[in-house]
């Protein structure tokens, strides 16, 4: 009787290891995203940037989108180059721009963010959809505003799919990454 019980406690045991070894992960044969560089942020298509140039009036105060071929279109100035580009790499495009065409002898070009790219979050959260980005946010803050993670989710097991080089890139994140406009966030569920 003590060797069928050992004997099925062993099985029991193995099943179980067994059982468990395929509930692997969701991540864990992702590898991390590149780092983002702090403090740089590209711009894409869909971000709307407000444009102040002193002493242009039609300037101050307005808005302009990056359009599907990275440009933004202005008046007097025809199209200026944005994606890729951060807020001050975009400031001094449109100051040589406003240079090369003899508008202003010495411009002084703010620009700032409008509106940029919404990100998404998906799976095991209480609110999945599309949410407003806001500057130096991470996955938890994402989660945070989506409701938070459902009783099912696994808290480590998080993805995010960005565009990386015009390529979507997939890879493992933790609740302290930070997040960019456009990413694509997925909570994945628990198995136990």
């Amino acid at each position: 009787m003590k060797i069928i019980r050992s004997v099925s406690y062993i099985l029991c045991s193995l099943g179980l290891a067994l059982a468990l070894s395929g509930c692997t992960n969701e991540t864990a044969s992702l590898s991390p995203l590149p780092p983002v560089a702090n403090g740089h942020y590209a711009l894409g298509t869909g971000d709307e940037v407000r444009v102040y140039v002193y002493g242009l009036d039609q300037f101050n105060n307005a808005t302009f989108t990056v359009a599907d071929d990275g440009m933004i279109s202005m008046p007097m100035i025809d199209k200026v180059p944005a994606r890729g580009k951060s807020f001050s790499e975009l400031e001094g495009a449109i100051k040589q721009a406003l240079l090369d065409r003899d508008i202003l002898k010495a411009p002084i070009v703010n620009v700032q963010p409008a509106s940029l790219r919404p990100f998404y979050i998906l799976g095991e959260v209480n609110k999945p959809g599309e949410y407003s980005f806001r500057p130096g946010m991470s996955v938890l803050a994402a989660v945070s505003m989506a409701g938070g993670f459902t009783f099912r989710a696994d808290q480590k097991s998080v993805s995010i799919t960005r565009a990386v080089d015009g390529k979507p890139v997939v890879g493992r994140a933790s609740t302290d990454d930070p997040i960019q406009p456009g990413d694509q966030i997925q909570v994945f569920e628990r198995w136990f």
